[in-house]
């Protein structure tokens, strides 16, 4: 697989990144979960509890879940009668979630109710696929467009503390945006950093300019992305299966292949581990991380 990288924005958004996660200690060794139901996406809480999506039958309205995985490896069903529910992120403790068109608000005791209704973005979502949360407690959320079909039609939305979307790019106003996936927002809310499913291509957009940035390419289904506080992204591939590192000298290397299917990723609040959900092997892997 080629991969190419631009190397002074590489560093530059490296640069923004690096304070995003804060080392703690490990809570406890890891272990595969097994027996997931199309798990999709992963994070985990400040108090150690892990949280994953389970998809359940795609387009089979009611029966994806929230699954939660507690500080020694005990799965139970936190939130349930979801119906395609993917991309995860946390704020204040809250866990929201991209199910389908719209995105759903958890409070810590299992509550859910619609925090923004399909019929609060600029146009129905077609895919809502990724979630992220920003340090000024802003969601962005991509709609992956006909990420099945022709690949294109997709955006990426910004959420505010209200519920309130905002359109921040999409295909018509640049065509290089054709089914965002994974997203990464800076510290300073100013940069958010995505990988597009069709292109495998890692971009970065400066929210006040609009200007869209090819970071690294080659990243085929690209899916999940995530940074470490060494200054190393991580990017899933779906569609290869694979999870490769980028580092902030523009390096691509290959961290771990043989999944069915690498989808939205995670590290550990400790930074030990990255978490991968298999999709389509219904499991939770654990990759050691070294730095």
């Amino acid at each position: 697989m080629n991969h190419t990288i631009k190397l002074s924005a590489l560093v530059f958004a490296s640069f923004l990144l690096l304070a995003c996660h804060h080392a703690a200690k490990p809570i406890y060794l890891p272990q595969k979960i097994t027996g997931l139901k199309t798990p999709e996406s992963v994070v985990q809480a400040k108090d150690g509890r892990i949280f994953v999506s389970e998809i359940g039958g795609f387009g089979k309205d009611g029966d994806g879940q929230i699954t939660m995985i507690d500080a020694h490896g005990k799965a139970s069903v936190f939130a349930k009668d979801l119906d395609d529910p993917k991309g995860l992120a946390m704020i204040n403790g809250n866990l929201y979630v991209a199910d389908k068109t719209k995105i759903i608000k958890i409070t810590p005791d299992g509550k859910s109710s619609v925090f923004v209704a399909a019929s609060a973005f600029q146009s129905t979502p077609q895919f809502l696929n990724d979630l992220e949360a920003d340090l000024q407690g802003n969601l962005y959320v991509s709609d992956s467009g006909d990420i099945l079909g022709t690949g294109k039609g997709g955006a990426i939305y910004k959420v505010d503390a209200a519920g309130k979307a905002s359109l921040l790019i999409d295909g018509q106003k640049n065509p290089l945006v054709m089914a965002p996936n994974g997203l990464l927002a800076d510290d300073t809310g100013n940069v958010l950093i995505h990988v597009d499913f069709t292109s495998g291509i890692l971009y970065s957009l400066n929210q006040k300019t609009g200007a869209l940035t090819d970071l690294a390419e080659g990243f085929g289904g690209g899916d999940g992305v995530v940074h470490h506080s060494s200054g190393t992204m991580f990017v899933s591939d779906w569609k290869t299966g694979q999870i490769f590192s980028v580092n902030t000298k523009g390096d691509v290397n290959l961290l771990k292949s043989g999944y069915q299917s690498a989808a939205d990723i995670a590290i550990t609040k400790d930074e030990q581990f990255l978490m991968v959900p298999d999709m389509k092997a219904g499991e939770l892997d654990f990759i050691p991380l070294h730095h």
